[in-house]
Order: structure tokens, then C-alpha cells, then sequence
């Protein structure tokens, strides 16, 4: 019964949050196949209630590099799948190559 922004703000803004301090973070999208767990973690763009958790995140992350000063980062993302014991990058260019 939550949307997206919901989920975001109680779930992953602490955990943004903490890697803009420089800790690592993880989110485990896990359940049973058409559970929601690829809606949730990408969203759509319209309505912006529906925006996912990576697209928030990733905003999220760019607006607190914008405002600091004195600073460098590193950005680094993965979106891995893994599905009958298969591993597949879905940020790859090519999301149907399984991963070793």
C-alpha cells in the first residue's frame, strides 16, 4: 500500500545517507518472481510518487556532491540479478550475458 516515494524515504534515505559519508550501502530487493521487486527498485518516470529507489539515489547522491566543497568522490553502482543462480549485470551492455 506504499509508493515508491514512501518506501524510499523510510528505507533508503537513511542508507543514502550514509554513503554520502562515505560507508558502503546495499539494497536486497528479494522475494517471489512478480513481486514488485524490479518496479520498486526502477519505478517510472510519471507520476514522480513512482519514481524508484535507484533513480532517487542516484539523485540523492549527485545533489550532496554538488554541495560539498573541498571534496572529491567516487561513484561506483552495480545492479546485479541473480535468478536460478544466474548472475547478470543490469547495467551492462548486454543485461542477458550471464556473469562468471
Amino acid at each position: 500500500e506504499h509508493n515508491t516515494e514512501q518506501i524510499y524515504n523510510e528505507i533508503a534515505y537513511p542508507l543514502v545517507e550514509g554513503v554520502t559519508e562515505g560507508y558502503n550501502g546495499t539494497i536486497f530487493a528479494y522475494g517471489q518472481t512478480g513481486s514488485g521487486k524490479s518496479f520498486t527498485m526502477q519505478g517510472v518516470v510519471d507520476p514522480s510518487t513512482q519514481k524508484g529507489i535507484i533513480p532517487r539515489a542516484f539523485e540523492h547522491i549527485f545533489e550532496s556532491v554538488q554541495c560539498a566543497e573541498n571534496a572529491k568522490f567516487l561513484v561506483r553502482a552495480s545492479y546485479l540479478e541473480i535468478y536460478n543462480e544466474d548472475v547478470r549485470d543490469l547495467l551492462g551492455a548486454d543485461t542477458k550475458q550471464k556473469l562468471e
